[in-house]
């Protein structure tokens, strides 16, 4: 049995328990409904112990902070400062507990602690980069759902720490038992891509209709070459007064907006139809398969017909996808449910 110390703090956010669930279902599916010998043992603990209440008038009865032996150690999103105690827990915990872990904004915490020192991680993509900032000795990768590096894991925003949850099931239990959960979960197994399939366009946000106008040019017409000079033409300003009002407005270059919108309309089309890579490379402004193929290496770590590929395996139990040949040409279309 594993045991599972998950950590709160006053105020916690009841999404932060979500993957409570996903460990109970675990157990439930290898023990049995009636959990006689739970394969995951799971324990609240807080700096005090006692009852902690969170958002939303739920309240929890914990554990204090104290030598036991835990397996894994997780501390939920939402918080970002924690108590002295707690980072000299989760500093002592470092040798001792194979894996810890925080969701979303928790990795300010292991941060803290200098757990993040020398490692990769991530957070939620609207904090990653202040996470950097603040703590320049860790590698931050804010596109990533979650990662692992050593003992040490992260995730991104809370719904991710089911993805990561997910992860700690099948490195424990293997891959059919993940399967299996999250099928029980109605969710992916592996979710593809990264975070800015989320960030891309949140992350503009213009205050003049000038500059929506351009952006709403742009995703309108991205098999353009969309440079300065067409986009200021659109602006209705000369080209160098557009540049710095658009990084100024939107604090990204016109040239990195426009790679981001790129690479969003191309992995949704990887993902979401069955057109050929050339087309979608022709389609969203690559012009070829080559350079796309560069592009989605460096922003989400695989080429698109691998993204291609992982969403069509990962479909819930009951829906087939369609199989594609290395090129990202469907062999057959078979998208049904039973």
């Amino acid at each position: 049995m594993l045991t599972i110390g998950f950590m709160l703090h006053p105020g916690f956010s009841p999404m932060g328990l979500a993957m409570a669930a996903a460990f109970d279902v675990a157990n439930q599916q290898q023990s049995g409904r009636q959990r006689s010998n739970p394969v995951y043992n799971l324990v609240m603990l807080s700096d005090a112990g006692g009852l902690v209440r969170g958002a939303m008038g739920i309240a929890v009865e914990t554990e204090a902070l104290s030598a036991r032996h835990l397996d894994l150690i997780i501390i939920g999103g939402g918080v970002e400062a924690a108590t002295p105690a707690t980072i000299a827990f989760l500093r002592n915990a470092v040798g001792r507990v194979g894996r810890i872990a925080g969701t979303c904004t928790a990795a300010f915490v292991l941060a803290e602690a200098g757990l993040l020192d020398g490692r990769r991680a991530t957070t939620h993509w609207a904090r990653a980069r202040e996470l950097q900032l603040r703590y320049p000795l860790a590698r931050i990768e804010e596109d990533r759902i979650f990662v692992e590096d050593g003992p040490i894991w992260t995730s991104a925003g809370m719904t991710a720490g089911l993805d990561l949850a997910l992860a700690f099931i099948e490195r424990d239990l293997g891959t059919e038992a993940a399967r299996s959960v999250s099928r029980a979960l109605v969710m992916y197994h592996r979710r593809t891509g990264g975070q800015s399939q989320f960030s891309a366009l949140l992350e503009l946000e213009p205050k003049s209709d000038r500059i929506q106008k351009v952006l709403t040019y742009a995703r309108r017409n991205l098999a353009n070459r969309l440079d300065v000079e067409e986009l200021a033409a659109v602006a209705g300003i000369g080209p160098r007064q557009f540049t710095r009002v658009f990084i100024r407005e939107t604090g990204q270059s016109p040239a990195k907006a426009i790679g981001n919108l790129r690479l969003e309309a191309a992995r949704s089309l990887m993902e979401d139809t069955d057109q050929t890579i050339d087309a979608v490379a022709q389609q969203t402004g690559f012009a070829d398969r080559d350079r796309m193929r560069r592009a989605f290496l460096r922003a989400f770590g695989q080429p698109p017909q691998t993204i291609r590929r992982a969403t069509r395996a990962s479909y819930p139990e009951g829906m087939e996808a369609a199989v594609f040949d290395l090129d990202g040409v469907p062999v057959e279309h078979k998208l049904s449910c039973r």
